[in-house]
Formats: C-alpha cells, sequence, structure tokens
C-alpha cells in the first residue's frame, strides 16, 4: 500500500505500508524529485542501508509505467510500476540477490 502527496512542483513525498494481521507497519519512506530534467524515486528504508536513502533514476517511461534503477545498488536495481486499469497500479522490485534473479510484485488498488 502507498500513499503520496505533492510537496511542490518537483517533489512528491510517499510511504509504502504493509499490512501484518490487523497492524498497519511503515515500510519506507519516498521522494519523488525532479531535478534539470531527470527523476528520481529516492526511498529511505528503516534498518536498511544505515538509514540513508537510495537514489534510483527513470531510465523509461510510457503510457502505461515507468522505470527506475540503480545498477549498483544491492537488491533491488530496478523499480517498476505498471497501470493495470485505471485504478490499480502494479510496483515490482527485482535485480540480482545473492547471484540470483529476484522480483517481487506488490499489486495495488485505488482507496475510494
Amino acid at each position: 500500500m502507498e500513499s503520496w502527496k505533492k510537496l511542490n512542483d518537483s517533489t512528491y513525498l510517499g510511504k509504502s505500508y504493509q499490512l501484518s494481521g490487523l497492524d498497519t507497519l511503515s515500510a519506507e519512506d519516498v521522494r519523488l524529485e525532479e531535478h534539470h530534467g531527470n527523476l528520481y524515486y529516492i526511498p529511505t528504508v528503516k534498518n536498511q542501508n544505515d538509514g540513508k536513502p537510495v537514489i534510483f533514476t527513470m531510465t523509461t517511461v510510457s503510457a502505461d509505467g515507468f522505470v527506475f534503477e540503480n545498477p549498483e545498488h544491492d537488491f533491488p536495481q530496478k523499480i517498476t510500476y505498471n497501470r493495470m486499469s485505471k485504478d490499480s497500479v502494479a510496483a515490482e522490485i527485482s535485480g540480482t540477490y545473492k547471484g540470483k534473479q529476484r522480483a517481487i510484485k506488490f499489486p495495488m488498488g485505488r482507496v475510494k
């Protein structure tokens, strides 16, 4: 689950959540920032990377989705968002982890 809000003309702030039974747990904070014509996805995950953000650069954009990549990151190296319908998207993190290709999907629907 994700929620987003606009901070200004070049920055959106997001939070992703996971459910554990009936509890909602914060998984990561994200900044989506535009600088000099480039778009960056910058997550900060508690208890990972010493609490420092990781920068992913947009490499692909289409009418139905976009891809951010950071080939130097341990895992994931790629974050993909694809529109599935008017009210749903699927996010996927993927890349190489311990020498093996891995991908994890996160289907999401709009909460009304």
